[in-house]
C-alpha cells in the first residue's frame, strides 16, 4: 500500500509536469511569430545572382508580376499585405525578417528631429532595408497628405479639400496634385493617402474639411483631377500611388452612431439604402478607377450591418468586378478588426471580403501568425492570397519601383518652392466665398487711413492649417513658415495705412477705424476629436467680434473654419461676412481678394445658413 501510494504520487507528478510541459510548448508555438528564417536575411540576394524575368523591364507587368509571385514563399506573399506604422518596428530589419510591404507614418509619427532631411534618412534607411531581402521586392511608404505634404515642416500646405472645393478648378486641383506629388518625391515617399472622395452634407462630421463638398459630381471631378496630377509626375521613373477613400458613404454616418466610444459620428453607421450610395456615393470611385487610381480606402463606417472591411458585396462585386479595378484595397486604422471581438476572424473575414492590404498598424507580428494559420487551416485560399498579392506587385512594378533606385539625395529645396507656394496662394484666392457684403463694403480700398483687425485666428498659422498638419489633430499657433492673414493685410496696405492689431480686440478707447477686420474660427481639429453637434463660434471669439465692431465705423468677419458654423443669430450686425475655410500656408491669399486683385469666385461647396 505504501508503494502504490508512492507510486500514485509519482504518476501524479509525471502527469503535472508532461501536462504543464504541453502547455508551455502550445503557448510557444501559438505566438511564435512565423518569419522568414534568419539564415535568409544576410543570404546573397538570388535576384542580384540570377536575371529572373521579373527584373526585366522591357516586359508586361502582368508578366513580371506573376513571375515574382511564383517565386515567393508564403510568408513572402503574407508580408506583402502588411502595412505597418513605423513606430512599431523597434528593429528596422523586422521589415526583411516579416517580409512587409508597406511603412506608413500615421497620426503624425514623424521622425526626431522632424526635418525635411531626417524624413529624407528615415525613407531612405528602409529602402536600403529591403535591397538586402531575398527577392529584392522594394517597399512602399506611405503618409497622408490631406492638403499637401504637411507631415514635414516646410512643405506647402494648401488649403484643405472643403476649400478646394469651392473653386471648382479642375486644373487647379491638377496642379495642386503635381506640386504634392513633387513634394513627397523629395522625401522618398511614393504613396499618398488622398483623395478624400467622401460626398458630405452633415457640417457636424469632425472630417466634412477633408471632403470636396456635397456634390457627387464636384467632388467627382476635383478629385479625379487632383488624383491625375498626383499619379502623372515620373521624376526618376517613381511615379506616386494615389488613394480614394473612405469606401464607401462615410460622408453620411448617422450621428450618435459611432463605433468608438470617444468618437459621436467618426466611425459611425450608414444608414442609406442602396439607391442613394449608388447614386451619391459611388460616382466619385467610379471616377477615379476609370482615371486609373491604384488604391482604394475601406472607410470605418457600417452599412447594413456590416463594416467596410468585411462588405464583400462592396468590395468584391462591386468595387472590383462591376467597377473593374485593378488595383488594391488597404483597410483604414485597425479597420479590419472592427468585425468581431475575435481578431482571427476579423482578419479571415476582411480579407476574403476584398481587403489586399491591412494597416495593421502595430501589430505585424500577430498579424503574420494569424495570416499563415488562415492559410494552412484553408480559411483563406491560395488564390485569395495570390490576387491580393498579385495586386499589390502591380502597383509596385507600375509606379517602377523595381525599376529606378529612389535618389539618395534628392533636391529638398522643392518642399515649399517658390512656385508652389505661388499655386497655393492662388487656391487660397479662388476658394475663398464671400457670404455676406451689405452696402459693397469688399473690396477694401488700400488707401483707408485706419484698419483695426483682431481675432484668435488672425495671426495664426496653425488656425489656418488645421488638422493634418505635422500632428494629427494638428497644433494651435505660429511653430513653422508661412503667411497669416494678419501678415497679408499688412503687405496689401498703403504706406499711409494704419493697421492695428489686437487678439482680443482691446482697442484704446474712442478708436473708430474706417474698418474692422474680425478673424475668428475653429482650433485645429481632425477626425473624432472634431465631431461636434453644434459648430458654432466660440463666446470668445463674438466678443471679439463685438469689439472690432465698436471701433470701426464698418466690419468684416473673416470665419477660419473646416466646416460652416451656426452665425444666424449674430451675422444681422455685420457689414461683410467671408469663408476662409482652413486655407493653409498662403494667408497673403486673402488679402489679394479682401483688396480688390482679384475678385470673389468661390461657391459654396456645401450648404451654409445665413437666415
Amino acid at each position: 500500500m505504501k508503494f502504490l501510494r508512492k507510486f500514485k504520487t509519482r504518476t501524479h507528478l509525471f502527469t503535472f509536469l508532461a501536462v504543464a510541459l504541453i502547455i508551455l510548448l502550445f503557448v510557444f508555438f501559438r505566438f511564435l511569430p512565423l518569419r522568414l528564417p534568419k539564415n535568409k536575411l544576410y543570404e546573397q540576394n538570388e535576384y542580384r545572382k540570377y536575371n529572373y524575368p521579373y527584373l526585366n523591364k522591357s516586359l508586361p507587368v502582368e508578366e513580371r508580376a506573376d513571375d515574382l509571385l511564383g517565386r515567393m514563399t508564403t510568408s513572402e506573399k503574407i508580408g506583402q499585405l502588411a502595412l505597418v506604422e513605423k513606430n512599431s518596428l523597434p528593429d528596422p530589419l523586422d521589415v526583411v525578417r516579416y517580409g512587409i510591404g508597406s511603412v506608413m507614418s500615421g497620426f503624425g509619427a514623424k521622425p526626431e528631429p522632424n526635418t525635411p532631411q531626417e524624413w529624407l534618412d528615415m525613407v531612405n534607411k528602409f529602402n536600403k532595408i529591403t535591397d538586402q531581402s531575398r527577392l529584392g521586392i522594394p517597399i512602399m511608404y506611405g503618409v497622408d497628405t490631406n492638403h499637401g505634404h504637411t507631415n514635414v515642416p516646410g512643405a506647402t500646405v494648401f488649403p484643405h479639400f472643403i476649400g478646394l472645393g469651392a473653386t471648382h478648378d479642375a486644373d487647379l486641383l491638377y496642379r495642386i496634385g503635381q506640386a504634392t506629388a513633387q513634394e513627397m518625391r523629395a522625401t522618398n515617399i511614393f504613396w499618398s493617402y488622398s483623395p478624400c472622395l467622401d460626398v458630405t452634407t452633415d457640417n457636424r462630421w469632425g472630417r466634412m474639411y477633408e471632403s470636396f463638398g456635397s456634390n457627387p459630381k464636384v467632388v467627382s471631378e476635383l478629385g479625379t483631377a487632383y488624383l491625375k496630377g498626383l499619379q502623372s509626375s515620373t521624376e526618376g521613373g517613381i511615379s506616386i500611388m494615389a488613394t480614394a477613400k473612405h469606401y464607401i458613404g462615410s460622408g453620411e454616418m448617422e450621428w450618435g452612431s459611432s463605433t468608438n466610444k470617444n468618437f459621436f459620428m467618426d466611425q459611425g453607421v450608414t444608414k442609406i439604402d442602396e439607391k442613394t450610395l449608388r447614386e451619391k456615393h459611388l460616382p466619385p470611385f467610379k471616377s477615379a478607377v476609370d482615371n486609373g487610381v491604384m488604391s482604394v480606402m475601406a472607410g470605418l463606417n457600417t452599412w447594413q450591418g456590416k463594416t467596410m472591411a468585411e462588405n464583400e458585396y462592396l468590395l468584391t462585386e462591386v468595387l472590383k468586378d462591376e467597377l473593374g479595378f485593378q488595383g488594391f484595397v488597404v483597410s483604414d486604422w485597425y479597420g479590419v478588426y472592427e468585425n468581431s471581438n475575435n481578431r482571427y476572424k476579423s482578419l479571415v473575414n476582411a480579407i476574403n471580403s476584398g481587403v489586399d492590404v491591412v494597416m495593421l498598424p502595430f501589430d505585424y507580428k500577430t498579424f503574420t501568425y494569424y495570416m499563415n494559420k488562415a492559410i494552412r487551416n484553408g480559411d483563406i485560399s491560395e488564390n485569395r492570397l495570390n490576387d491580393a498579392v498579385r495586386r499589390v506587385l502591380l502597383s509596385k512594378f507600375k509606379m517602377g519601383l523595381f525599376d529606378n533606385t529612389p535618389p539618395e539625395n534628392p533636391d529638398l529645396s522643392v518642399l515649399g518652392s517658390e512656385n508652389n507656394r505661388k499655386i497655393a496662394r492662388e487656391a487660397v484666392r479662388k476658394s475663398l466665398v464671400l457670404l455676406k457684403n451689405d452696402f459693397n463694403v469688399l473690396p477694401l480700398s488700400k488707401q483707408l487711413n485706419e484698419i483695426v483687425v483682431a481675432g484668435k485666428s488672425a495671426d495664426n498659422l496653425g488656425r489656418q492649417f488645421g488638422g493634418w498638419t505635422v500632428e494629427w489633430q494638428g497644433i494651435d499657433g505660429n511653430w513653422v513658415s508661412g503667411t497669416t492673414i494678419l501678415s497679408g493685410i499688412n503687405a496689401a496696405v498703403s504706406n499711409q495705412t494704419k493697421v492695428t492689431f489686437n487678439e482680443a480686440g482691446d482697442f484704446p478707447t474712442g478708436t473708430k477705424a474706417d474698418i474692422g477686420i474680425a478673424v475668428v474660427g475653429e482650433k485645429p481639429y481632425a477626425e473624432g476629436w472634431g465631431d461636434s453637434e453644434h459648430p458654432e463660434l466660440s463666446e470668445e471669439d463674438l466678443l471679439t467680434i463685438q469689439k472690432t465692431k465698436a471701433a470701426s465705423n464698418k466690419l468684416v468677419v473673416i470665419i477660419v473654419s473646416g466646416r460652416p458654423l451656426d452665425i444666424k443669430k449674430y451675422q444681422q450686425d455685420w457689414d461683410a461676412v467671408v469663408a476662409a475655410w482652413l486655407p493653409g500656408s498662403e494667408g497673403q491669399g486673402v488679402a489679394d481678394v479682401l483688396f480688390g486683385d482679384y475678385p470673389f469666385n468661390g461657391k459654396l461647396p456645401v450648404q451654409w445658413e445665413l437666415e
